[in-house]
């Protein structure tokens, strides 16, 4: 079994950043998928960026391309999410996911593990 904690989210102001954590225990392989999605009301859940745990390959949806940035943190087993250039647009409800196949980090499908979400709510 994985556990994963979400942390980090929050109100901001339009254009201003934060980083959300999401910390891994349990039991985990050496090689696999990271992804943080994130879910507004009334919208189907979003893969926003993946990473290839100790691999350093990453994916990004087209829609927050240059503004989210997904780094791992080996020692802590925890996966950060950087986001900038906070607009309204992203608010929602953000969640981390594990999935099993590390090359197939873009498809929705291969996660079966999900915390239980950290909300970033964007003022204009």
């Amino acid at each position: 079994q994985v556990q994963l904690v979400e942390s980090g989210g929050g109100l901001v102001q339009a254009g201003g950043s934060l980083r959300l954590s999401c910390t891994a225990s349990g039991r985990t392989a050496s090689s696999y998928a990271m992804g943080w999605f994130r879910q507004a009301p009334g919208k189907e859940r979003e893969l926003v960026a993946a990473t290839s745990w100790n691999a350093r390959s990453t994916s990004y949806s087209d829609s927050v391309k240059g503004r989210f940035a997904i780094s791992e943190d080996n020692a802590s087993n925890t996966v950060y999410l950087q986001i900038i250039s906070l607009t309204p647009e992203d608010t929602a409800n953000y969640y981390c996911a594990k999935g099993e196949f590390s090359t197939r980090r873009e498809e929705l499908g291969i996660y079966d593990y999900w915390g239980q979400g950290t909300q970033v709510a964007v003022a204009s």
